[in-house]
């Protein structure tokens, strides 16, 4: 596959996307580390940051060199399936489990701050609706266990509909990478860089123009036109996925 300069840089940019995403789990750990009362667990979590950045910083470098290295301009978006074999098969399907698993634990965490926000704000809205407010307890007790859960109508119907409505979106628009890059490169920088870092600024006090500040500074700049590269290749190649595929072609 001879490609261009130009296209070479798009996919550079797309990619950095790609392993942005793989940085937004900083938005959780704010949630984590409030959460936090003694030393001692600060302590662990740090060192538990560390060295999961690490991992995946080192897992990222290594795949897109070796993936670079091995196939050049042919390296896929996906290094299992994408070459056309499916041989062999166990390996596969251990792989896609393991993504199943991932997405489902990374769901459930992520979409719990879109739904308390959306919720509270409704409920803040509307006091009085029992659709909204209304909570049914379901209580189920035999000799060996204890079931206590809250039910609420408005809760199961909008959670429920916000499911079905990304599953349909997820299978009209079949672009993985593309969206996924799209996705981190527009998170990466506010939620990852600007706002813990004026967090933490604010935290240590420190001022302005003096040597730390203006280091943390350039650190937030040199992210913030990564993120624009990121978001600019994204686009490009979203483009590029709907001119090519036969879903969005008109007949």
């Amino acid at each position: 596959m001879n490609l261009s300069d130009a296209e070479k840089m798009w996919r550079v940019f797309n990619a950095l996307g790609d392993i942005a995403f793989a940085y937004s789990f900083s938005t959780i750990l704010i949630e984590i580390q409030d959460t936090i009362k003694s030393p001692g667990e600060s302590k662990v979590m740090k060192k538990a940051t560390w060295i999961g950045v690490s991992t995946t910083t080192l897992f990222y470098v290594l795949i897109g060199f070796i993936g670079y290295a091995a196939f050049g301009n042919q390296a896929p978006g996906n290094m299992l399936t994408d070459f056309g074999f499916l041989e062999p098969f166990w390996l596969i399907d251990i792989a896609n489990l393991c993504v199943v698993l991932h997405i489902l634990g990374a769901y459930q965490v992520f979409t719990q701050l879109l739904f308390a926000a959306l919720e509270s704000w409704i409920t803040k809205r509307c006091p009085k609706s029992k659709f909204i407010t209304g909570e049914y307890p379901i209580s189920i007790t035999t000799k060996r266990f204890s079931f206590n859960y809250s039910f609420n109508i408005f809760r199961l119907s909008w959670r429920t509909a916000f499911v079905v409505f990304a599953t349909v979106l997820a299978i009209v628009m079949p672009f993985f990478n593309d969206i996924l890059a799209f996705i981190g490169a527009i998170s990466y920088w506010p939620m990852t860089i600007y706002f813990p870092m004026e967090m933490y600024i604010t935290q240590k006090k420190i001022r302005r123009f003096t040597f730390q500040w203006m280091f943390l500074q350039l650190i937030n700049i040199s992210c913030f036109l990564v993120a624009l590269a990121a978001i600019s290749g994204s686009i490009q190649g979203l483009i590029g996925a709907v001119r090519v595929d036969n879903i969005f072609k008109l007949k």
